[in-house]
């Protein structure tokens, strides 16, 4: 038996979207049933439905920022009950068995992570994501949303909160250190509270003095424009830390020389073409070019919490899904403050 519910699918790269039904798996054991209530969009929807990335596989259900309540658990499940608002992120499956899945860092898994949409599971059959009304995932791969954080808000923490906080926390940032934030848009504007809240000293480097304002609002004690060559004159050498969250091809060379001794530059946005740098650029400061994705799910439940102690949230524009693609065409327009979300109810 299988659970038939309403999803928003692209049945090609770059068509638009089509109301359609998909069926979910019946409830094993360790399945919990979700009905969902908001899905966030993120910028790596609109790399996979373009297939930009060659993998794409379809019809495709993007949605990997999924938040909802619980109406149905299977007959092992401990963690949550039926009413719990709950989240889902980026994977519903890893093999638990590896070295990463043991620490917590299920989105390494060696035997390869299920993710939550265009991926098979282990069993060969197609995920489906959050551009859905319904969603069955195993329970330890569900987090628990704190009352603190209304569900839409919660949304984007599944993946943009996750993002960041994972990588500002590895890297370090907090007190005494003094850390950069490349771009202020879906995840910018959450790294610029996370690293504040964590104690960093935060500076946002943006293509125009445009977001200033909201910036310094969010917890940035500086902001410089990236327009303007003198920026990079003025902050040579300064932070241990930056952090990239733009999905375009940075001047790397110029970033890297913004960077202290033994300074590390972490991407964790996705652009579609590779990055060029001079190695003389690392070697000359003993600096570092490195990568973050995501988190496992104790951290993000972790972030979560963290968010919610901190007052910590994105900033939103709920949509109704008939203005699923108009907000596709807005993202990559940048004309967004700063993160969609779908109201799945008016699916």
């Amino acid at each position: 038996m299988t659970i038939m519910t309403r999803a928003l699918s692209v049945p090609s790269a770059k068509a638009p979207f089509e109301q359609t039904t998909i069926e979910r798996r019946d409830l094993r054991p360790n399945d919990i049933l979700i009905d969902i209530k908001f899905c966030g969009i993120c910028h790596s929807d609109i790399h996979n439905a373009h297939n930009d990335f060659g993998n794409g596989i379809f019809p495709m259900v993007p949605g990997h920022e999924i938040v909802g309540v619980v109406e149905a658990v299977g007959t092992e499940v401990t963690k949550f009950a039926v009413g719990d608002r709950v989240g889902v992120g980026c994977f519903v499956d890893s093999c638990g068995e590896c070295e990463y899945c043991l620490r917590g860092d299920e989105q390494f898994c060696t035997k390869g992570v299920v993710v939550v949409y265009n991926s098979l599971d282990y069993d060969g059959n197609l995920t489906y994501g959050g551009f859905s009304q319904k969603i069955v995932v195993k329970e330890d791969f569900v987090v628990r949303i704190p009352d603190g954080l209304e569900l839409d808000v919660a949304s984007p923490l599944l993946c943009a909160g996750i993002t960041t906080y994972s990588a500002l926390k590895h890297w370090n940032a907090g007190p005494g250190k003094k850390v950069a934030i490349v771009g202020m848009g879906g995840l910018g504007h959450l790294a610029v509270q996370f690293a504040h809240a964590m104690g960093a000293e935060v500076t946002v480097l943006s293509r125009s003095m445009n977001k200033k304002s909201e910036a310094l609002g969010f917890g940035a004690d500086h902001y410089f424009a990236t327009s303007d060559p003198e920026t990079f004159t003025e902050l040579g050498g300064r932070f241990d830390l930056i952090l990239n969250t733009v999905s375009s091809n940075l001047d790397v060379d110029a970033y890297l020389s913004l960077l202290r001794v033994d300074g590390t530059l972490v991407n964790v946005g996705l652009p579609n073409k590779p990055d060029k740098y001079n190695v003389f650029s690392l070697v000359m400061g003993r600096r570092s070019i490195a990568g973050s994705l995501v988190g496992g799910i104790r951290e993000t439940q972790e972030m979560l919490d963290f968010a919610a102690q901190h007052g910590i949230a994105p900033k939103i524009e709920v949509i109704r899904s008939d203005q699923l693609d108009e907000a596709f065409e807005r993202v990559l327009r940048s004309d967004v403050r700063y993160r969609f979300v779908i109201d799945m109810s008016t699916l």
